[in-house]
């Protein structure tokens, strides 16, 4: 048996297989365990809820990617707890898996803060299979529409929601308005898909708010441009099956999509450690999680503040950049050098509409 230390990484997305990619061929043995057998480019999922590319576009088998690391092992199964005195992760079936270092990337999944029954008249976006929905959504509701109008005579009116104006809300917002009046416009008869109304409904004074003031003006107005109803200041406060409640005012509407609230995997409270309101765990300076060096919490799961005292982002590029951080760190471990800390490098940031 191999006296190697044994690295288990908990998560296959940016942060687990740029971790993984990061110590291939290195002298660990390393495990990758995920609930899904393949790693999805998240920023595009939004394409694949809008039927512009097809999941197998953004998706790639995790054994695939990993082929050429001879020392990396992906092991399909769901982690539900930890035993950080014996260094134990435990599986959904009731087996274990023993680890010298442990790198937790289980991501996040959508929040609807408490009202978690609203998820099945409005589904988030974090998984392929959650793009697969809204596409089947989306595209039913024009079918739908085209049904009626072919057997009635009468055009009715068609509404597409989104709540949330962060990036994933206006990337969705814009590429249905782009779609009912670009893509599809030719291929329905009895219905002009033109006519569909796309609301975009966001609770603060601005869409995109991370972004600069002149950015989110003009994200705004291309959205206006492309017939998206932007309301601002507007907070969906009920979901119900075929109609939202904004303001007092229920609104009805054909699909209704999740575009905002992030919970980190529930596997940090697993860890027995202090995590924030959305979930995320507080780590050291290294990524290390506090009072076991031999763990790290990287990724959406990780909370953690930049030099200027702003938090890391939820984004690719960070998860990125501390999956490469956190193997550099096991590395120096085992060859007796001192860890280095964790420094984010901001490439900037961008949504397409």
């Amino acid at each position: 048996m191999s006296e190697r230390p044994k690295v288990v990484i908990i998560g296959g997305g940016f942060g687990g297989l740029w971790a993984a990619n990061a110590l291939a061929n290195k002298p660990v043995d390393v495990t990758l365990i995920d609930r899904k057998n393949h790693h999805v480019f998240q920023p595009l999922l939004y394409q694949v809820a809008t039927a512009v590319l097809s999941p197998g576009e953004i998706a790639q088998p995790l054994r695939r990617i990993l082929h050429n690391a001879k020392n990396v092992e992906v092991i399909l199964g769901e982690v539900v707890g930890f035993d950080t005195t014996n260094e134990k992760v435990r599986l959904e079936d009731g087996s274990e898996l023993g680890f010298d270092y442990l790198i937790v990337a289980a991501g996040a999944r959508h929040s609807y803060f408490g009202n978690d029954v609203w998820e099945t008249s409005a589904p988030g976006l974090k998984t392929l299979e959650d793009a697969v929905e809204m596409r089947r959504r989306i595209l039913l509701a024009f079918e739908l529409a085209e049904r009626d109008a072919y057997l009635t005579g009468k055009q009715r009116q068609l509404n597409f929601v989104v709540v949330g104006g962060g990036p994933t809300g206006v990337e969705l917002a814009g590429a249905i308005a782009d779609i009912a009046r670009q893509a599809l416009a030719k291929d329905f008869k009895a219905i002009d898909t033109r006519k569909a109304r796309v609301i975009l409904f966001e609770g603060s004074d601005r869409v995109l708010g991370t972004f600069t003031p002149d950015l989110t003006d003009s994200a705004k107005k291309q959205l206006e441009d492309l017939g998206v109803e932007v309301r601002l200041n507007s907070f969906v406060s009920d979901i119900a099956p075929g109609k939202v409640k904004v303001s007092d005012e229920w609104i009805d509407c054909d699909v209704v999509l999740w575009a905002t609230g992030v919970a980190a995997s529930p596997l940090g409270k697993q860890l027995g450690v202090e995590t924030d309101k959305a979930g995320r765990v507080f780590v050291e300076t290294d990524l290390s999680l506090p009072g076991h060096k031999n763990i790290f919490i990287i990724g959406d799961m990780a909370s953690i503040k930049r030099e200027n005292g702003e938090p890391v982002p939820g984004v690719s590029p960070a998860a990125m950049q501390m999956g490469r951080a956190t193997a550099k760190n096991v590395l120096a471990d085992l060859k007796g050098k001192a860890r280095t800390d964790f420094c984010y490098v901001d490439k900037g940031s961008m949504a397409t509409i």
